[in-house]
């Protein structure tokens, strides 16, 4: 999937002010908050949705910073810009360029060299407050999902209340002095949030990243936040029982989200609405103290305490996590990650009293504003320039020794798989000096089928085609199936050129062409068995003289099965009988086995033991069964069931991640584009591409 919402969320930066002591039950709310989200990225499946706490913070945010402005238009007619992003500098910028600085380090030593580039343009992203726009970006590219998380990810909701607040303390300005009844200051407010609220539950259904990390479907959460101080002081004057129950009422909302909803929740849309007036009611309830309102576990010292750090524990927690594992090469586990994350929560109480405090309350920035951003802006350069220089000079990748040019040794053999046979069993386990291409553009690398969109989304359902090799040509062969289809398009294009064919590609991400119904994000993929059976039509239509399909293992029905072979296999053989209809001959290519997670991930992080990363059989093979079950479905007709497991294995079993000079793998299961290419000799041979095929009447 996309970027999971365990990935999610940051506190708000604390806003000093008399009416934030006042309120200690908002720092017992920001304990709960904070520890959702800890618990969450730690992986306790009872937090799962503990990534609302990001909601949370929100609500806090904007209701904590819109009640000191308030405050400050009521007493002196306007609001001090100056003095406001002074504060906003002094409160957020040591603590986060600190941890940015450290985080850069941790990655460079640590993490995937190959992606430390990247991970350099998140911290430069971070430090300018635009990180939620890249995380956007990368999210919806389809063959970027499945990358690592970055260890920057989590300043992308800081990013969202810098860009709030870049726009809100001037529209509340210009509405207080604009419109006529001061009483109505609250209006445009209202408008813009409702309109935010609108288009996060529209682009939640369209465009799920963006939807998560857009700040145009976040601001509504602050807005009621903002909403919340610019009403509390009628709020004042609820009755106690009222406002007793409805803080109540709100921490169970919250609660309920954090416990009910996972990484299959589609969020944030209308899911949203829980936690946020969840958090109002709680703050709102708390404007008219009662005696027995949810301060008598919100105000409690251990509480309070722990929010008061939540900023330093949010900004240390996920680094941590991300970083340490990898620094003592240990599995990131559960009981890991919790352990991990109570050295972060110490961290943060020393970032607190040597670097937060000291310098947000020094007499030396005390109602001077300009010093404050001088500070910031400071900082904010520094940050950045020490991203830039690290970025000039990622950490060099130890490539070993010259190998065996891979392609060039199998174009020239007169048995190509057999010489195959003999480099996966003499594969080494260094990187080669000579690795083409290189590792760090690996991942980068995108075929024709996906730079011309091709390659068709989850919510797609037209048969979406397109035609390569000699398009002028009446031959035409047809690749069908996923990605795991799409990924043999380099080897397939240059097939078709050398044999003057017309190659069509139809492929929809995470489609399988069995004709079963798969889930996708918990739910029925329902647009898989349409597109499929569009696609299908179209094949009939072009009458192909051949049709090369294939798909990954990967994929679980939708519905319980009582015999799953046996149900595969008639959902295998529906398929192949509408094929074999429409062609007279079809190969399916058994999916390819596994590497041991995301194989440049790995490769970049262990150059000089590679065996790390590589599968073995049979545990490469990702479902067996699927692998039966085609075979069956293929028994007593002219399909072609193509195994390619020798291409990948050893005799021995060993799956090797670098064969000659090339990577197998592009990610956690693809083939490298590289890989397919030096494959041509031998996948034309199996394919029996030598015959003559039928030609299109």
């Amino acid at each position: 999937m996309l970027e999971t919402k365990a990935m999610a969320a940051g506190p708000a930066g604390r806003t000093p002010g008399a009416s934030h002591r006042s309120r200690l039950d908002i720092e017992g709310l920001r304990a709960i908050a904070v520890t959702s989200v800890v618990l969450c990225h730690s992986g306790v499946t009872l937090a799962a949705g503990g990534y609302v706490g990001v909601d949370v913070f929100f609500v806090i945010s904007g209701f904590l910073i819109t009640s000191v402005m308030r405050r400050e238009m009521v007493s002196t007619g306007t609001i001090s810009v100056r003095g406001f992003y002074a504060r906003r500098a002094l409160r957020l910028l040591p603590a986060s360029s600190l941890v940015g600085v450290a985080t850069l380090i941790g990655a460079w030593f640590f993490l995937s060299k190959i992606r430390f580039t990247e991970y350099a343009g998140d911290a430069i992203a971070s430090f300018l407050y635009a990180v939620n726009f890249r995380l956007a970006a990368a999210g919806t590219d389809y063959l970027a999902q499945t990358a690592p998380p970055s260890p920057f990810q989590h300043f992308w909701s800081l990013a969202v209340e810098e860009q709030f607040y870049l726009v809100w303390p001037l529209v509340l300005l210009l509405s207080w002095k604009a419109l006529s009844s001061r009483r109505l200051v609250w209006l445009p407010l209202a408008v813009l949030s409702g309109c935010s609220l609108a288009l996060s539950v529209v682009v939640t259904g369209t465009s799920a990243p963006w939807a998560y990390f857009g700040p145009h479907t976040r601001m509504w959460e602050l807005g009621i936040g903002a909403l919340v101080a610019l009403g509390a002081a009628r709020l004042k004057d609820l009755p106690s029982a009222v406002a007793s129950a409805m803080t109540w009422a709100g921490l169970c909302a919250i609660g309920l989200a954090v416990v009910s909803f996972d990484e299959n929740t589609a969020f944030p849309g209308y899911h949203a609405l829980l936690p946020v007036l969840g958090t109002a009611l709680v703050i709102a309830g708390g404007c008219a103290p009662a005696r027995y309102d949810a301060r008598l576990l919100l105000a409690r010292r251990p509480m309070t305490w722990l929010g008061g750090i939540s900023y330093g524990w949010y900004l240390w927690h996920w680094p941590i996590l991300n970083i340490v594992p990898k620094a003592i090469g240990r599995p990131a586990t559960t009981s890991l990650h919790l352990a991990l994350s109570a050295v972060a929560l110490v961290v943060a109480w020393m970032t607190l009293r040597t670097i937060e405090n000291p310098v947000r309350f020094h007499s030396f920035f005390r109602g001077r504003p300009l010093r404050g951003l001088a500070l910031g802006l400071a900082l904010s350069l520094v940050s950045t320039c020490i991203a830039l220089a690290a970025a000039a000079r990622p950490p060099a990748i130890d490539s070993g020794t010259p190998a065996v040019d891979l392609a060039n040794a199998l174009a020239k053999s007169p048995q190509p798989e057999h010489r195959l046979v003999e480099l996966l069993a003499s594969a080494d386990t260094r990187l080669p000096s000579n690795l083409t291409p290189g590792l760090q553009d690996v991942p980068s690398v995108r075929s024709k089928i996906y730079q011309q969109n091709c390659h068709v989304g989850a919510a797609e359902t037209r048969a979406v085609s397109c035609e390569f090799g000699d398009p002028t040509s009446k031959t035409v062969v047809v690749l069908f199936g996923d990605s795991h289809a799409a990924q043999w398009f380099p080897a397939l294009d240059r097939i078709a050129v050398k044999h003057r064919w017309k190659l069509v590609t139809i492929t929809k991400a995470s489609c399988k062409i069995a004709d079963v119904t798969i889930t996708k994000d918990g739910k029925p993929y329902t647009a898989c068995d349409r597109w499929r059976e569009n696609a299908l039509a179209k094949i009939q239509k072009l009458r192909p003289a051949m049709v090369i399909a294939s798909s990954s293992d990967a994929g679980s029905p939708a519905r319980p099965m009582a015999n799953p072979l046996d149900d595969w296999t008639s959902g295998f053989r529906r398929t192949l009988d509408s094929l074999t209809a429409s062609t007279t001959r079809v190969s399916v290519i058994l999916d390819t086995p596994w590497p041991r997670g995301d194989a440049v991930d790995c490769a970049s992080s262990y150059p000089l033991q590679l065996g790390r990363c590589a599968g073995r059989l049979p545990e490469a093979i990702q479902d067996p069964m699927k692998s039966k079950a085609i075979a069956a479905a293929a028994r007593g007709t002219r399909v072609d069931v193509v195994d390619p497991v020798r291409w990948f294995c050893s005799e021995s079993g060993a799956c090797p991640l670098v064969v000659g000079n090339v990577i197998v793998y592009r990610d956690e299961s693809h083939i490298a584009d590289a890989y397919a290419e030096a494959l041509v000799p031998v996948l034309e041979g199996r394919l029996r591409l030598n015959k003559k095929p039928r030609t299109k009447h």
